[in-house]
């Protein structure tokens, strides 16, 4: 026993002090630079950098280049390209005018501004940046010439730009030490501290099992009896989990986290890869690694979530095997209670935990914190609680919301301090404690496994200034998300959070009223009830308040719920009153859970019912119905209140009794999962053939798929789409380009210049919520559907700008805009004819622009003005007979340019030629419309245009329905120039554009500087009035540049140093 101790002290001790000093510990720096200008030819590069500012730069121009740009002048040296938003206000530009001028302007600084005359016989203009000062200086004059900004002002850098042509000045260099400190790697030495350290506290681990042994009993199994066998509940329990994973919806963050894993392997670390300047994730998100680990192996959606499944079933395994027999005797033969535990458990995890987030691993580390610190107290050792700290430690490390795990630490304290104090005498405290110490800190080895505590503090420092990071006070946040009308506050989310809750008030004051739960074993129900009690509290200081951030409750829920369905039984509440009103709480809960939408994340919610808005049969909310049965109950109550004193007996009530006594909870609970899995079940029977969750997952068990890329259509040559009139143009100005029969008030700039979406409401939620900004309305326009004028006139005299790459010189349009005077407006184009049907060109579609009459699949009809497709047969002498008339679908928004498509399916098989008919008879200048030509394109699918090569700037929450498609890496601090954008819907894009802006640190900060996007013309296959997103194409601002090549050097840096403070 003394070797046993003195092993447990020594490395308990060893295990523990390695842990502290492991972010103190140096690492192997890749330091990355750029010199310009690269391989002896003067031409422009490109180096986004992630982190937007250098570390430092220098910049030296021979005053010769002013006279090399020629007579007109230009950019000398430029970190933004021109024609970049911010030009001058974010980046470093050195530039000469024509008469002569030198100017140096550093983020809206100008530092010089030196006429010919200043400048005459000058040797260099010299510029420094660093995060202290920026100045410039003129040298080899005769009167100074220089200036100079206090302060961090470097500038943003996209890369190196140039207006000079030619050979390269004598002088001219260009020198930036990039921002790579999170690009590193251990040491020897740390690596060797790391080993150490881990193999010192397992064998302290083991030790302090030896000295447990000084009680002299048997060391107890460590699975509990008959954990193998498979009930009737086990059945249903995981095969709803087994089904969930296929045909189930996914969580907000999946592509996020998807993308980070994909890139982790070129960036060297985990880094923030949507947001915060590309800083690290640590100290949180060590389960993020494994996901880098699997998308080496599949980026498929059911492989990357297996993870997730596995802790779903450990969860369900640790609840009915280990916490219903410590929950006491009645809870152990209480079948009633299992079912609840069980179906309430698949309440809460269904909604908030089938995704990559790390809420399923912490709802897992929860339950087995509380389950190890019951088990060291029962026994009477210290192993299981020094476990207990190690996965507390382990979850916290997973996510900012494992603080939960701390309230099964403090709620076990009290017991465990006793078993210290009452061995101390006889084994002393350092053995005991130590292991202990080193079990909770050996988490420090994944968090600093190759960063260092300078890099973790200025990584937490930029991601709490940039923000979200609100404060503990503001927790309501939170639960208002919850109670709103979106994904965030689904009816399936806002049940399991307060069934929860009513659980736990209930079991409270079961134990206030008679000491305990009936039949239950005091001490853990105490303490799991804590628990719950104590994380609600502890979750205030999480810095952001989403609420998938509940899915650490899922494992806490079922158990609590088990303890409830005890309470509530006929042996527990003998009164029919107090179970009558329990019955009437449940219900209130199903009304409140009712008035939120049947709603879920993106591509989760193609086909589902209600899934924007609460679900109502007839008019008839289901919310109303639980609301009139709530009031029954409660008047049911009151009449057993009143009656009660008149009973003669006092005994539960019978057989029927006890077997509905506690059915509230369980029939509410297996219904609303029922309500859940039909639902998605229903998304994927509605959708088929058309894409949806399930089908996109059954068909990677099948042969692989690229899932939403393989359902996208793009129209590849819009232009040469466009249908030819049937009639001969005659006159192709105005709308004698569209060979039209009536043109009254249409003309071919008859569209307004300016086409911005409206404004639509959004449901506030997480998703939405990354400032304190309360405007909850969206105008989110695709690049290139905002409108504008052009300088040429096109085919038919338009200036106005077109959409969709549509080319001016062949594509006519027609609108109904008008300045002063408002008269009403008619136009009939000329017949176009179909060509023969194809499965590569389904249908007819057309830009337009304005606002358009439609009705949507649910019959909700968007005023505006009329637009028809009218279609026809064409005879043997070129007449065509018209046969009917189509609405186009219009996806909005609106006023932008849109396509409007016309399945060519819905259209008679002798349906050969087409024709527009519009009227716009309102006179308001807002009521307008415009069209160009019909168009019968044939399309690729978005895996075949855009392809697994290309790289490609992923919005956080299409990643994983788009895991075929490659999303740019970054190394060094230095991004990957993307080809192509992929956008969720409009709603989505309003999230995704916010929170991967400037202000936030994202990748739109710098590719709105370095490239122009287009959008493409796409739709959704089988699915043609979806809103799907968009897909963009990036051009380059600056055609001539190339990759920047980067010089890096490996530097040794110790865990205190720090290259500056990221600049935000």
């Amino acid at each position: 026993m003394r070797t046993s101790r003195l092993i447990a002290i020594v490395t308990g001790l060893l295990g523990f002090v390695l842990a502290l000093a492991i972010p103190l510990l140096p690492v192997e720096q890749d330091a990355a630079s750029i010199d310009w200008p690269q391989n002896g030819v003067l031409e422009s590069v490109d180096a986004p950098l992630v982190s937007y500012a250098p570390l430092n730069m220098q910049v030296s121009v021979p005053c010769s280049a002013v006279t090399q740009l020629g007579e007109g002048g230009g950019t000398l040296v430029s970190t933004l390209p021109n024609g970049a938003p911010d030009f001058e206000s974010a980046g470093l530009v050195v530039r000469a005018a024509a008469d002569g001028t030198v100017e140096v302007v550093a983020r809206g600084n100008t530092l010089i501004s030196a006429t010919g005359a200043d400048v005459q016989g000058c040797d260099t203009i010299e510029v420094t940046s660093d995060h202290q000062r920026t100045s410039a200086e003129v040298t080899g004059t005769a009167d100074p010439v220089a200036g100079s900004v206090e302060g961090d002002a470097r500038p943003q850098m996209v890369g190196i730009f140039t207006d000079l042509r030619g050979s390269i000045p004598d002088g001219l260099n260009v020198h930036v030490d990039l921002d790579s400190r999170f690009s590193s790697s251990p040491t020897l030495l740390k690596l060797l501290a790391m080993i150490v350290c881990v193999l010192a506290t397992l064998s302290s681990l083991y030790a302090l099992h030896r000295v447990d042994g000084i009680d002299g009993r048997r060391a107890r199994r460590f699975l509990p009896a008959h954990w193998w066998k498979f009930t009737g509940v086990d059945a249903v329990v995981i095969g709803t989990l087994l089904l969930w994973h296929v045909i189930g919806a996914n969580t907000s963050d999946d592509g996020y986290l998807l993308g980070m894993a994909r890139v982790s392997e070129q960036s060297g670390y985990m880094a923030n890869y949507f947001r915060w300047f590309g800083v690290p994730e640590a100290p949180f998100g060590w389960s993020y690694e494994l996901l880098a680990a699997l998308v080496k192996v599949s980026t498929a959606s059911m492989w990357m979530r297996l993870p997730t499944l596995l802790a779903a079933l450990l969860c369900w395994m640790v609840i009915s095997r280990e916490v219903i027999p410590r929950l006491g005797v009645a809870v152990r033969r209480n079948r009633t209670a299992l079912w609840t535990g069980g179906l309430v458990f698949l309440a809460f995890w269904l909604p908030y935990d089938n995704g990559l987030r790390p809420e399923p691993v912490i709802a897992l580390g929860a339950l087995l914190t509380w389950c190890s610190i019951e088990r060291a107290i029962a026994t009477g050792r210290l192993l299981p609680g020094a476990v207990a700290v190690l996965i507390a430690a382990f979850s916290l490390a997973a996510g900012p919301s494992g603080l939960i795990c701390i309230a099964a630490l403090i709620a076990g304290a009290r017991p465990i301090l006793r078993i210290v104090i009452a061995r101390g005498h006889r084994v002393g405290f350092a053995s005991q404690i130590l292991p202990v110490l080193a079990a909770g800190t050996v988490v420090l080895v994944a968090v600093f496994a190759d960063q260092t505590l300078a890099t973790v503090l200025e990584s937490t420092r930029v991601r709490t200034a940039v923000g979200p990071n609100v404060a503990w006070f503001d927790e309501r946040v939170r639960w208002d998300a919850l109670l709103g009308i979106s994904p965030d506050g689904s009816l399936a989310r806002r049940f399991g959070v307060f069934v929860m809750l009513l659980c736990v008030v209930l079991c409270v004051m079961l134990i206030l009223r008679k000491g305990k739960v009936p039949g239950t074993a005091i001490g853990p129900s105490r303490r799991i009830l804590g628990i719950v009690f104590a994380s609600l509290l502890l979750m205030m200081f999480t810095p952001t308040k989403w609420t998938h951030h509940f899915g650490v409750y899922a494992g806490l829920a079922g158990s609590v719920a088990v303890l409830a369905a005890v309470g509530v039984g006929a042996r527990s509440i003998r009164s029919k009153r107090n179970r009558t009103l329990f019955a009437a709480g449940i219900l209130f809960i199903l009304a409140v859970a009712f008035t939120g939408s049947n709603g879920w994340w993106y591509v989760s919610s193609y086909g589902v019912p209600w899934w924007d808005k609460p679900p109502m049969l007839a008019g008839k909310g289901f919310s109303t119905l639980f609301l009139g049965l709530t009031v029954l109950a409660l008047l049911l109550a009151a009449w057993y209140h009143v009656r009660e004193p008149y009973r003669k007996d006092t005994e539960p009530d019978g057989k029927r009794a006890r077997v509905l006594a506690p059915s509230p909870l369980t029939i509410a609970a297996g219904a609303v999962v029922l309500f859940e899995v039909l639902s998605l079940l229903k998304g994927v029977v509605a959708q088929y053939p058309g894409y949806s969750i399930g089908k996109a997952n059954i068909e990677s068990m099948t042969g692989g798929t690229c899932a939403l890329a393989d359902e996208v259509l793009v129209e590849t040559d819009p232009n040469a789409a466009l249908l030819r009139p049937l009639a001969p143009i005659t006159d192709p100005d105005g709308a004698g380009a569209f060979a039209a029969t009536t043109a009254d008030g249409f003309t071919a700039n008859g569209i307004a210049r300016d086409l911005t979406a409206d404004s639509e409401k959004i449901s506030k939620g997480g998703a939405n919520t990354v400032d304190s900004d309360t405007d909850e309305t969206t105008t989110g326009t695709s690049s290139g559907t905002g409108g504008g004028t052009e300088a040429t006139a096109g085919v038919n005299g338009s200036t106005v700008t077109l959409p969709f790459g549509l080319d001016p010189a062949r594509t006519p349009v027609l609108g109904s805009f008008q300045t002063g005077e408002q008269q009403p407006a008619a136009l009939t184009t000329g017949w176009y004819g179909l060509p023969e049907r194809t499965d590569d060109a389904p249908i007819v579609t057309l830009s337009a622009a304005g606002r358009i009459r439609s009705v949507d699949a649910d019959g909700v009809v968007t005023p505006g003005q009329i637009l028809k497709v009218e279609y026809g047969s064409t005879g043997p002498d070129g007449s065509v007979t018209t046969l009917g008339s189509i609405d186009p679908i219009d996806i909005g928004p609106s006023p932008s340019w849109r396509n409007l498509r016309v399945p060519l399916e819905s259209l008679p098989a002798d349906a050969n030629a087409v024709r527009l008919v519009a009227e716009d008879p309102d006179t308001d200048p807002g009521q307008w419309l415009a069209v160009t030509p019909p168009r019968v394109p044939k399309m690729q699918t978005l895996q075949t245009v855009v392809g697994s090569t290309d790289p490609v700037l992923l919005d956080w929450a299409v990643g994983l329905a788009f895991p075929c498609q490659r999303p740019f890496d970054h190394r060094y601090g230095v991004a990957e120039v993307p080809q192509w954008r992929v956008l969720p819907d409009r709603i989505g894009a309003e999230s995704t554009n916010a929170w991967q802006d400037r202000i936030g640190g994202g990748p739109l900060g710098w590719t709105d500087q370095l490239l122009s996007a287009s959008t493409l013309a796409t739709y959704l296959s089988n699915d043609w009035d979806r809103d799907w997103g968009s897909l963009e194409r990036f051009t380059p601002r600056d055609a001539a540049t190339t990759p920047a090549q980067v010089d890096t050097e490996e530097v040794t840096r110790s865990g205190t140093w720090s290259a500056g403070p990221v600049r935000y």
